[in-house]
């Protein structure tokens, strides 16, 4: 069976239920408006067992089956924050937060989930327990890592979860997946070279700092291009390169480089912290610098268990007829990954269509593909915990 009749039936008002979410954007942690109403519209499906507040602000449900003879229980996730982003989408449903925007599809993630809920607690034609996962604070602020050190899989006895997320450019409702390594890690770095301000006129008094970054800037670049195997896949990334002064004629006494380090093998990602520490370290001090380097270690890479995968693209072809297997892995960051280190699992991309892409202020989710979603959430209960 493809899309569930019911599912297609309610796609008008789960999409009605994704656009209100989409008027009331909330960021990170602080998502009351975004909380009540996922609250509520699980209360109106007779769903009791609710308990918010779980990493500081997101929301657990548990849904039973018709039996509990299996034992078995799964976690389905959906993130529930915004961005920092001012909307240029032009919609009659835009955000009335300024400078707030859903430009990622987490207004699209939570109605699906919702929907699939709606779905199972009116059915519940499955022999076990699924735990509804509303998290918060996706973007940037690892909301994963704290539902989980709040006792998450413990509290709930989770022994699998999954999860999906909107992938825009491939088709509508389309599903793509691969075993392993989907996403990258994420850290970060803060580089403060500091030298002997000075005058322009006189360098040979003073110890250019901005030179010294910018040789460090540029050997950066050698960690992915000469210490790491041409066929693995790193990005280090200088985001920020910014000084104590904005004067055409002062040397400054330091500088500030920021940016991000992304990579997809364990050993890769050590390798690059450590070449990095001591690249920007040496580095500055032939140039008569010192270097203070903070490297903060942020998202782990996102792994899908292989069995799990299988799995999960089993459902997938079930629901859209096929699926891609193999898609290439991406660089960006997922704190879904910290669930994944907890309990095998799997997490999907759904085509979102053509038009912008995650984090552009002309960005919507494509509301087409909600039956899809919602149906392979539903199918990843069912077909797990077949009704006794």
């Amino acid at each position: 069976m493809p899309i569930k009749n019911r599912l297609a039936e309610m796609q008008d008002e789960i999409a009605g239920w994704r656009r209100h979410l989409h008027t009331i954007p909330e960021l990170q942690f602080d998502l009351p408006q975004t909380t009540a109403f996922v609250e509520d519209r699980l209360r109106e499906m007779g769903i009791t067992d609710i308990t918010p507040g779980i990493g500081r602000s997101g929301i657990v449900a548990v849904i039973e089956g018709k039996t509990n003879r299996s034992g078995k229980v799964i976690g389905l996730r959906a993130d529930m924050d915004a961005l920092p982003i001012t909307e240029a989408t032009g919609l009659d449903y835009a955000s009335t937060h300024p400078g707030k925007m859903h430009a990622c599809g987490h207004d699209g993630h939570t109605a699906m989930l919702l929907g699939a809920a709606k779905y199972l607690s009116e059915t519940r034609n499955f022999d076990g327990k699924v735990v509804l996962i509303f998290q918060p604070a996706e973007e940037g602020g690892g909301g994963g890592r704290e539902m989980v050190a709040d006792g998450l899989m413990e509290r709930w006895g989770i022994q699998e979860v999954y999860g999906m997320h909107n992938m825009p450019g491939t088709p509508v409702g389309s599903f793509h997946i691969r075993p392993g390594a989907l996403l990258a890690s994420a850290d970060q770095f803060d580089i403060v070279l500091t030298g002997k301000g000075g005058h322009a006129a006189a360098p040979h008094e003073a110890i250019d700092t901005n030179l010294a970054a910018a040789h460090v800037l540029i050997a950066l670049q050698s960690i992915a291009s000469r210490n790491v195997d041409p066929l693995k896949q790193l990005v280090v990334s200088v985001c920020t390169l910014r000084s104590e002064t904005e004067a055409h004629n002062v040397i400054p006494q330091t500088v500030l480089l920021r940016g991000t380090v992304r990579a997809l093998e364990p050993e890769v990602r050590d390798l690059a912290q450590a070449r990095l520490t001591r690249i920007a370290t040496l580095t500055a001090e032939a140039y008569g610098c010192t270097a203070a380097v903070e490297y903060e270690r942020g998202y782990p890479i996102t792994m899908n268990s292989e069995a799990n995968t299988d799995f999960a693209a089993d459902i997938a072809e079930i629901v859209a007829g096929s699926v891609d297997r193999d898609t290439p892995p991406i660089m960006a960051g997922e704190d879904f990954s910290y669930m994944l280190e907890q309990r095998p699992g799997a997490y999907m991309f759904l085509g979102n269509g053509a038009g912008a892409h995650v984090h552009h202020p002309e960005y919507n989710f494509n509301d087409a593909a909600i039956p899809a979603g919602c149906s392979w959430f539903a199918e990843v209960v069912e077909r797990r915990m077949p009704a006794a």
